[in-house]
């Protein structure tokens, strides 16, 4: 028998479950989804690029197999899966997504237009120039801290040096557990002009630093047209931009003109450009536009170019506004500029992200110089040794000569022990016992090759010596005066502006927002038609009264509507659809139409059509609504009035469903059909009316497992025959009854 006692922590689950996702989420944050805002880098982005250093893929160096990088990263640093991988090495090489590109790709890399890039066994990268000497140096000098990696066999550096705020230099973005990061890129020479501007002068406002930073730089071009909102983002950190494309006019052949559009909005990059030719192809469809007779898109490697071929006399500002009002053209960029800070997720201003970098900056250069110091020491102790040394080289000499073991010539040199040392005098013992070498000095006087002693050797021993001395009294200069370290600071952010900066791209500007007027359409009586497929179309008037058999022979509603009506659909699920006619394509009688589903929400496999009318008409009546579970209530059509495309007509409980919708002016009778054969006939004026949003009132009291079949408005006169039980039945013989909710009668079928 087992008579341990189990130690048994019992805690209630609501914690357990608190504290794991907050572990989760902070995990999400720090180490997957948000940049850190000393480099700019996601841990991903990060461990990829050091690999590459590490590989020895230089941007001097061949191009190395992108699956050799992945794999690598993926064994040493990132054990997240292959694909995050690639994917962040593909971006880092899209010069249409970064300020500045970190990788030099070689191969399909992917497209502006949102083709993706080869599978990584065939493409090949390298680091960028810009990448090697801005991200990467003087790892050698312990500027940053190394971590294990996450089996503790490497070591990673936690942060890489980078001497520039890539922050905002290739922007951000990410999506994380409750938070998003999303920075747009700017320009590299105006970022290091408001560096410059802060390390001058700490107390500078983000004003003061945007008279250097204009604004975002994307590296697709376009114009911001709200630059007056700009301070405001730039102060809290969140905002939006408003950014157009660039568009020019050309002349074509026969006096036409041509739209030409030579720069994007940055969010248009990627399938974007597929939807803004598809939503221009739909404006000339829907006849919003009539001045575009030809659109060809003429990207290339060398930049955008999609042409629109206007049509003459065409009003090429109105259509300009048109495109910036109805499609991509005109798009918003949303700012939130958070990054990792201190170990934790920080919303931040232009001046945080600059103030935080320059604090990096200074701590870099503080232990680069550190390190530098140190070894000038070192170097300078040696020296100092073998100079000492040249002075009494005879002596030196003696000693070698006359000791028997290396640590014995050691020890005489460092602690000046004669014992068992033969001298060739007492002088020279006497003197021996003198020396004080430092452990170094001794070492390095041992390792002194012969050719040491030459003249010129020693001279030049003197001159590196008086180098070391004025390099130790450069850093400590530096280390132990901020000018001093300040002014290394400006002017390697001087070499870097003057080496990798490029000319700004985005244009800002202040703009006011487009207003486009649609013009009016001409109003027309049409025909509307839909077939039982619910395919919809509209004809002419005269179409119809030529085909008017055939119109009424083939389609489940013919309706008379103006074209600036709207057609409602109500359906068996209690919603009524709303369709603008002029979204109903306008065309020949034998032309098919369109399908319901492409022009509203209605879903022809999860929803069956009752009703269909013209809004104009609707407004107008009053519907009766009957229910599979004999529920009824009449609704006034001025209900349904809407801008919404879709509303609720009806209130339904659970497992009913609508099976009867139409027009009712209070003088007919209803009859109801259960699925038992039971019949209800009574006035339709003893149901009443109700709002949209109720549920009705009983109409027929069925039995057990019975629900209602067929509901039926007629005028109590007109003969109309069912089919019941393979036989005709008039509805005519069904009992009037006195008042709606009884139980129905049985038809007797001879």
């Amino acid at each position: 028998m087992d008579t341990r006692e189990d130690n048994i922590i019992r805690t209630d689950y609501a914690e357990v479950m608190q504290k794991s996702y907050i572990d989760y989420a902070m995990s999400v944050i720090i180490s997957r989804a948000l940049p850190d805002v000393r480099d700019g880098l996601k841990p991903v982005q990060r461990r990829t690029l050091y690999d590459m250093y590490e590989l020895g893929i230089r941007y001097d160096h061949p191009y190395r197999k992108c699956a050799r990088i992945v794999g690598d990263t993926m064994g040493k640093y990132h054990p997240h899966g292959d694909s995050s991988i690639y994917e962040s090495l593909v971006v880092m090489a899209q010069d249409f997504k970064k300020g500045k590109t970190l990788v030099d790709g070689h191969g399909n890399f992917g497209s502006i237009e949102g083709d993706g890039a080869a599978a990584m066994r065939y493409t090949e990268a390298r680091l960028e120039r810009f990448t090697q000497e801005v991200f990467l140096q003087d790892l050698d000098k312990n500027v940053v801290d190394f971590v294990p990696n996450f089996d503790e066999t490497e070591k990673e550096p936690e942060v890489l040096p980078v001497r520039i705020p890539n922050l905002l230099v290739n922007g951000a973005d990410g999506i994380a557990v409750g938070m998003a990061t999303s920075i747009p890129t700017h320009n590299l020479g105006e970022v290091v002009d408001a560096v410059k501007a802060y390390i001058r002068n700490n107390e500078i406002s983000v004003k003061g630093l945007m008279r250097y930073l204009k604004g975002p730089d994307f590296p697709t071009g376009g114009i911001i047209v709200n630059k007056d909102d700009l301070l405001t983002i730039y102060e809290t950190g969140t905002g939006k931009i408003r950014i157009r494309g660039k568009v020019e006019t050309e002349k074509l052949k026969g006096g036409r003109m041509a739209l030409v559009i030579t720069e994007i909005p940055y969010p248009m990059v990627g399938a974007n450009i597929g939807k803004f030719l598809n939503d221009v192809a739909s404006l000339i469809e829907t006849k919003k536009t009539t001045d575009i007779v030809d659109i060809s898109n003429q990207s290339s490697k060398e930049g955008i170019r999609i042409v629109l071929e206007l049509k003459k006399d065409a009003d090429i500002a109105s259509l300009t506004n048109l495109l910036y009002k109805k499609t991509k053209l005109e798009d918003t960029f949303s700012v939130n500029m958070l990054a990792v800070a201190d170990g934790r997720p920080e919303t931040l201003s232009l001046k945080r992200i600059i103030e935080y970098h320059s604090d990096f900056l200074f701590e870099i250069t503080t232990r680069k110089y550190q390190t530098l110091l140190k070894k000038e020491m070192e170097k300078k102790e040696i020296q100092e040794g073998l100079i000492k040394a040249v002075d009494v080289i005879d002596l030196i000499i003696e000693i070698l000569r006359g000791s028997k073991s290396r640590e014995q010539a050691k020890k005489c040199l460092v602690e000046g022990i004669t014992e068992g040392i033969r001298f060739k005098t007492k002088t020279s013992e006497k003197q021996a016992a003198a020396l004080r070498f430092t452990e170094n000095q001794a070492q390095a006087i041992l390792e002194m090759r012969l050719y040491r002693l030459i003249g010129l050797e020693i001279q030049a021993l003197m001159d590196e010596y008086n180098t070391v001395v004025k390099n130790i009294a450069l850093y400590e200069d530096i280390l132990n005066n901020y000018d001093s370290m300040a002014e290394v600071i400006l002017k390697d952010l001087d070499n870097i502006k003057r080496t990798f900066s490029s000319p700004r791209r985005t244009v800002l500007d202040n703009a006011e927002e487009v207003v486009y007027e649609e013009k009016k359409m001409e109003e027309l009586e049409v025909c509307f038609l839909m077939d039982r497929f619910g395919y919809m179309k509209l004809i002419d008037l005269s179409a119809l009264e030529r085909n008017k058999e055939a119109a009424l022979s083939e389609n489940r509603y013919v309706i008379n509507c103006m074209n600036t009506d709207k057609i409602c659909i109500f359906t068996d699920t209690g919603k009524m659809h709303a369709v603008k006619a002029a979204d109903i394509p306008l065309v020949r009688f034998r032309d098919k139409g369109t399908p319901a589903d492409n022009v509203s929400n209605y879903d022809s496999r999860t929803e069956q059509i009752l009703y269909v009318a013209p809004l104009s008409r609707v407004e107008k009546d009053r519907f009766l609504f009957v229910t599979r579970n004999a529920m009824c209530k009449l609704v006034s059509g001025e209900e349904f009035v809407s801008s919404k495309r879709t509303v609720v007509s009806t209130k339904l409980s659970e497992d009913d469903v609508l099976i009867f919708v139409g027009p009712s002016d209070g003088s007919e009778q209803v009859i109801l059909e259960s699925c038992g054969g039971s019949f209800l006939r009574f006035p339709v004026n003893e149901i009443p009316e109700m709002k949209k949003a109720s549920v009705g009132v009983r109409g027929m009291k069925l039995k057990e497992d019975d629900t209602l079949a067929h509901a039926y408005l007629f005028d109590g006169k007109t003969e109309i025959t069912i089919d019941y039980k393979g036989h005709s039945y008039s509805l005519l013989k069904v009992k009037l009854a006195k008042t709606r909710g009884g139980a129905g009668v049985r038809p007797r079928i001879l």
